[in-house]
């Protein structure tokens, strides 16, 4: 294996990812046991690693909107499902002897710590995994914006997107087989297109703070590591050379 190219970063995983093949929701054993084993072989590598986890395999705030849910209360639901996310990983890795911390944007002492950046950014250092759960604490957020802003306030060098898919195409590959994956791509580009790779607030933040993000699948193993030794999987979101 290659030496790592990054010292620090974030993980954004979704909640779908969890998910797997699993219908109707819910975590997938064995997704959570091969990412958590990845997240233990690069902390093997010494590279520190943050994670941001998603909650719409539980509950997703936009679509409980939709159902006739009060958008911010559907949103502040939504941010607990992730700490259900969060503490479910926080388990798996530390059965493989990985010290983990989840830090949450709410207030719930029982179960995680406050969101503390000073705190977060020396548990980094001493070698822990930490877990940001409840996205940003506030409602309209996603967990997308809120994996950039804890990768800035750390001072993470990349955002590693884990998704279902291998990178960002043109169109859905999965109901357009003639869809055209990017290798690389400006911010600036994804806002115009408005592709999906995630919302506009998380892109923009992104570009203001010079952080690329790579989106790849985590569905196939080793592919983080992958990712942190530099090798072109995926694709890469950044700003124009």
């Amino acid at each position: 294996m290659s030496k790592p190219v990054y010292k620090r970063v974030l993980l954004k995983l979704s909640g779908e990812a969890l998910m797997g093949n699993k219908q109707g929701g819910g975590i997938d054993p064995e997704i959570l046991r091969i990412v958590s084993q990845e997240i233990r072989d690069i902390r093997g590598m010494g590279v520190e690693i943050a994670v941001v986890v998603g909650g719409g395999n539980i509950f997703r705030g936009v679509s409980g909107c939709m159902q006739g849910l009060d958008r911010t209360t559907g949103d502040y639901m939504g941010m607990l499902a992730t700490v259900i996310n969060a503490l479910a990983l926080q388990d798996m890795l530390e059965s493989y002897n990985v010290y983990t911390r989840v830090q949450s944007a709410i207030a719930m002492h029982e179960v995680a710590e406050p969101f503390i950046r000073r705190r977060a950014v020396r548990h980094l250092e001493k070698g822990r995994v930490v877990i940001f759960a409840a996205g940003t604490g506030n409602p309209y957020f996603t967990t997308d914006t809120a994996a950039v802003l804890r990768a800035a306030e750390i001072g993470a060098e990349a955002i590693l997107k884990a998704t279902n898919v291998d990178g960002v195409y043109d169109s859905d590959p999965k109901k357009n087989k003639a869809a055209v994956k990017y290798a690389e791509l400006p911010y600036i580009e994804v806002l115009r297109r408005g592709l999906k790779v995630m919302d506009s607030t998380a892109i923009s933040l992104s570009m203001d703070n010079g952080l690329p993000i790579i989106v790849f699948n985590i569905t196939t193993p080793g592919n983080i590591a992958r990712v942190i030794c530099g090798e072109k999987i995926g694709t890469l979101v950044r700003r124009e050379s």
